[in-house]
């Protein structure tokens, strides 16, 4: 591996010794012991492993796109590892298996859990599990930044316009943007304590937030959105992973401002509000205002934290939204808002064009003056029958291992998607800790698959399948 993969992954690794120093620090201050050996060697293992990757020798070459995927790849399978560590030397017994099963959920912020009582567990646990999705959606933006050569010419010119990829100035900007996302989450935290959200939940919640993970520090949500006014709050708040990060960088950092990429977040303005309308005109008969608010606004930007009292009648619509996604530069998961609307739009044109052969129906993109090829259409096809195929084998393979085919349909979609099961989907009641090592490897396979972007498979698979 290229000295810039080290590096990448070691600044990943220091990152979990810091959390895990603060763990040692919360756990003293307020008298947790039970696990405090678990993040002293948490902590030790992370310094000493982040360390050697930092400064070992390996001479510095161009990096192909392969490898910088490769380097996402291996974050995502060996920082959950490190994790894993605190949940492994806890007082809990717990299996290796699940340790990784619930670090590898936190840091792809998919938010599944082996846990089957929050309530139950020693307080710096919970907050190591809020930490570890955190740090997954820093690392996400990152890879972002990483792996824009695996985007269309028209949103790597977009990015480009505002974010050089020259070594040391790519350096200087991801650090600008580590601040944005700490700012944002504690601007996130501060918002949620003047609505009376006890500390320790605002937290933990601003760290699920910000990251669009589905981690929560209490077994059900209900008993923090104990009111309306808490709830279309909360509701709100999880916008912020559904509309562009970038956006806000652009906004703070930059003296030019850019704003004819962030259209896209003009037409996620109009998609949201929109949605609203259809919901609580056509759609909702039984839940009120605040509950599908945030039943809807928790689907579309990935997080998939829910209130209990969600009619059946919507869990297709809801599970709907999850594939569909947010801003493309968010740390939301889905296909993306961006994808479905190019595909449909050139789906349209490409059927009026064979009933009026004499027009000329123009495909653009929505926040771009430029045409949509032929090659962005394909790469975006490529993602829905990706999204489709993995689908069906992870459907097929939870069916296979005795569980319910609705279940494991509904499981696949969220899977892919990196969204928490929960009652608007029909799924609180599902336990993750029944589930066989197949399933549970399964499901961490394509957690990780479908947080790396799915077109990357098609990438790695063309490496190594053909010559050319």
């Amino acid at each position: 591996m290229n000295r810039f993969g080290f590096i990448y992954i070691s600044i990943f690794f220091l990152s979990i010794s810091i959390f895990s120093f603060l763990n040692i620090i919360y756990s003293y201050y307020f008298n947790l012991y039970l696990n405090i050996d678990a993040y002293i060697y948490s902590l030790i293992l992370s310094l000493i492993l982040g360390l050697a990757l930092l400064f070992k020798k390996k001479n510095d070459i161009k990096i192909s796109i392969y490898e910088k995927i490769i380097i996402v790849l291996i974050g995502y399978i060996t920082i959950p590892i490190l994790i894993s560590v605190p949940y492994y030397l806890s007082i809990y017994n717990i299996s290796f298996l699940d340790c990784y099963f619930e670090s590898i959920s936190g840091f792809t912020s998919t938010g599944f859990t082996i846990f089957s009582n929050i309530k139950h567990l020693d307080e710096s646990l919970i907050l190591w599990r809020s930490s570890s999705q955190w740090i997954g959606g820093i690392y996400f933006l990152f890879s972002i930044i990483l792996l824009i050569d695996v985007f269309d010419d028209n949103l790597k010119k977009s990015l480009t316009n505002f974010l050089s990829f020259n070594i040391n100035e790519t350096i200087k900007q991801s650090f600008k943007i580590f601040i944005l996302y700490s700012v944002l989450t504690l601007i996130l935290f501060i918002i949620l304590n003047i609505i009376d959200i006890r500390t320790f939940d605002s937290l933990n919640l601003s760290m699920t937030i910000i990251s669009s993970g589905g981690f929560i520090p209490v077994n059900n949500i209900e008993s923090i959105l104990n009111t309306k006014f808490k709830e279309i709050v909360f509701a709100l708040l999880l916008l912020t992973s559904f509309f562009s990060l970038f956006l806000s960088y652009n906004l703070i950092f930059l003296k030019k401002k850019n704003l004819n990429f962030f259209t896209e977040d003009l037409y996620l303005v109009i998609y949201f509000f929109a949605l609203i309308f259809v919901f609580f005109v056509f759609l909702n008969h039984e839940s009120n205002f605040s509950t599908i608010l945030l039943s809807l606004t928790s689907s579309i930007s990935n997080v998939g934290i829910s209130n209990s009292s969600i009619s059946s009648n919507l869990y297709f619509v809801f599970l709907l939204l999850v594939i569909i996604g947010g801003s493309f530069f968010s740390t939301s998961s889905g296909i993306r808002f961006i994808k479905i609307h190019s595909l449909i739009k050139f789906s349209l044109n490409e059927l009026l064009s064979h009933a009026r052969p004499k027009h000329v129906f123009v495909n653009k993109l929505i926040f771009s003056s430029k045409n949509l090829n032929q090659s962005d259409i394909s790469k975006y096809f490529l993602s829905v029958v990706i999204f489709i195929i993995c689908l069906f084998l992870i459907t097929l393979i939870l069916t296979i291992f005795n569980n319910n085919f609705d279940e494991s349909f509904k499981i696949g979609i969220l899977t892919i998607m990196n969204t928490v099961n929960s009652s608007m989907y029909g799924l609180k009641d599902y336990s993750f800790n029944n589930l066989d090592i197949f399933s549970k490897s399964t499901l961490m396979l394509f957690m990780i698959i479908g947080r790396v972007e799915l077109l990357t498979l098609i990438i790695i698979s063309k490496k190594f399948l053909f010559k050319n």
